[in-house]
């Protein structure tokens, strides 16, 4: 029941990470089998529910592949529950204050180390001994979204049993610009590189895990070089929709190249 991740952080390489947002099986399946060290299930912004994540997590044990979730909200029963499916880690989104950490934080560990219920209905299951061993392997990520957030980052980082700080550069934008930037990843205003950069530094300083949502590999690369340690490189439905966009645009563009240097219709030729 060793969580891999740690095995890979010890390392010194850092984690491609994966992310889930159709709430399908199938879909799971095929994402986890394509070689990422852990993939997430976003229950927060994800086309799915409860009866779908734990299916989902099923069809991912095979691949041997980290499965974590991002909880909807800082709510002890989503987090209890996702844990309870067999997350290996969780992401927890709008994570403000100190207090909040600690919170977060407390829901993951069975006491006397926390508060969460022991009740690992699937857990127990797909891993036989599971039990207060995993307050030592489930990973805890706060996600620091808002300008609250920023604020309070240094003592959100030295929260005692925080595992790491999730960047999501949509919200993040947002948060702290007041509007002024659009939502989007791989940012590339000053600004907000010299933001996404200083939460690294601060991570780095706590001994803990800087983790960022990218939207493509290139970026993810660079965030690598800024410190991250775990970076999630799109998702399923970016993917899917950029495969089958560009594979539309290069039918379209090689049928029109046809049709312009095919011979014109005879004029005694039917044609429909």
């Amino acid at each position: 029941m060793r969580n891999k991740l740690k095995d890979i952080w010890a390392k010194g390489r850092p984690v491609l990470h994966g992310w889930l947002s159709i709430g399908n099986p199938f879909t799971a399946e095929i994402m986890a089998a394509q070689g990422y060290d852990a993939i997430s299930i976003d229950i927060q912004h994800g086309a799915l529910d409860y009866s779908a994540v734990l299916p989902m997590f099923q069809a991912m044990r095979a691949s041997g592949v980290v499965a974590m979730a991002r909880v909807p909200w800082l709510d002890p029963a989503a987090i209890m529950k996702a844990l309870d499916a067999g997350a290996m880690g969780i992401i927890c989104p709008m994570i403000n204050s100190r207090a909040e950490a600690e919170e977060f934080v407390s829901y993951l560990r069975y006491p006397p180390e926390g508060q969460r219920s022991f009740g690992p209905t699937r857990a127990g299951v797909a891993m036989p001994g599971y039990g207060l061993a995993m307050n030592d392997e489930i990973l805890a990520f706060a996600m620091i979204e808002t300008q609250a957030g920023v604020d309070n980052l240094e003592e959100i980082a030295s929260t005692p049993g925080l595992d790491g700080i999730y960047v999501g550069p949509a919200d993040l934008t947002l948060g702290t610009q007041a509007g002024r930037l659009p939502p989007g990843f791989d940012r590339q205003e000053e600004e907000m590189v010299a933001l996404i950069q200083h939460i690294a530094k601060v991570c780095q300083a706590n001994g803990i895990v800087a983790a960022l949502h990218c939207g493509t590999p290139d970026y993810a690369a660079r965030a690598i070089g800024w410190g991250y340690r775990m970076t999630t490189v799109s998702g399923d439905t970016r993917l899917l929709a950029s495969a089958a966009a560009a594979s539309v645009a290069r039918w379209r563009e090689l049928t029109s190249a046809e049709a312009n240097a095919a011979e014109p219709i005879g004029t005694n030729e039917r044609s429909y």
